[in-house]
Order: C-alpha cells, then structure tokens, then sequence
C-alpha cells in the first residue's frame, strides 16, 4: 500500500479532484465494456491505488466520468471489502476467518495480532503502520489459517510466524 500523504488533506476537502492520469486510465477501463457501470471496481481501486483509500468526494468524481449516479459507484464501493472508504495504514492485514480458518487456528492467530499490534479490528496502529481487518475468505482453505498483507497471501500462519512475518512490511 503506497503512503498516504494527502490522507488529512482528502477528509478536510470537501472537494476531490481526479488526477488526469487516474481520470485517463478509467476511461480506458470504459473502454473495455459496453457499459460503463462495469469499469466502476476498476475506477475505485485506481483512485484507491493513488491515495490508499477512496475520499467521499471521489465517489461523485468517478460517477461523473462513468456518466453513472453516485449511489451506483457508493453501492459498489461499499459492498467490496477490498475498497477502503476511510484512511488505512501504509499496509492492511486480512485476517481470514472463513470455516477452514476458523478450525485450525483463527482465533489464536488474530489473539496473537491483537496483542502484537495492540490494535483491534478496524483499527490502525499509531505510527500508521498497520490496518487489521477481518475478511470472510482468502480462498487459501490448503493454507489455514491465512492472512493477507497487503497484496500478500500467507497459510499457514501461527502465531509464532508473526514477527519475522510483520518485519517486511516497515
């Protein structure tokens, strides 16, 4: 996940601008359909990718360029576990607790992280390293239990995997 610099600057701002070259590459998604409504996940993770998370604003700026109402990309947005509508850390871990995960371990493993990060779910660690969230499936069930970091999927994962695990990610 790149640093979020602006993060402050987005929730003070009642307006938000796309970057030309975010607005470009969401046309060119368009492109892709016939209808512009199905580039709207596209449309999401770009502004995402530049800003770490997608600001209220932009949801009204992405409908503009998709010619679609708001309430169709908020929809969207929203329903996606994966598109972050607050700030999150430099990097998000998932935390699997799907039924597989759930069997072989979960509970000790997100007890582990809780007590490591000295965070909880939905939480961000004060140097805004670390987002923990939990997700409902990794499809990583041959790996149980699974996390994510970031882009990264790891299983199986103990607890005592944590620390070596967590240095990668300053």
């Amino acid at each position: 996940m790149a640093d979020t610099p602006q993060t402050t600057e987005l929730i003070a701002s009642d307006s938000f601008e796309l970057d030309p070259a975010d607005e470009a590459e969401i046309l060119e998604e368009v492109a892709h359909y016939e209808r512009p409504q199905a580039a709207c996940i596209e449309a999401l993770k770009i502004v995402q990718r530049r800003h770490g998370w997608v600001p209220d604003g932009a949801i009204d700026a992405i409908a503009r360029v998709l010619g679609i109402g708001p309430g169709e990309v908020e929809g969207v947005a929203t329903f996606y576990s994966l598109i972050f509508r607050q700030p999150v850390g430099r990097h998000v871990l998932l935390v699997c607790d799907s039924s597989a995960c759930f069997l072989t371990g979960f509970d000790e493993l997100k007890r582990a992280l809780v007590n490591q990060l000295g965070i909880d779910y939905g939480q961000t660690t004060d140097d805004g390293r670390f987002t923990l969230l939990p997700v409902c499936c990794l499809g990583a069930c041959d790996g149980a239990p699974a996390l994510m970091i970031d882009e990264d999927t790891y299983g199986p994962v103990s607890p005592d995997d944590l620390p070596g695990l967590l240095e990668d990610y300053p």
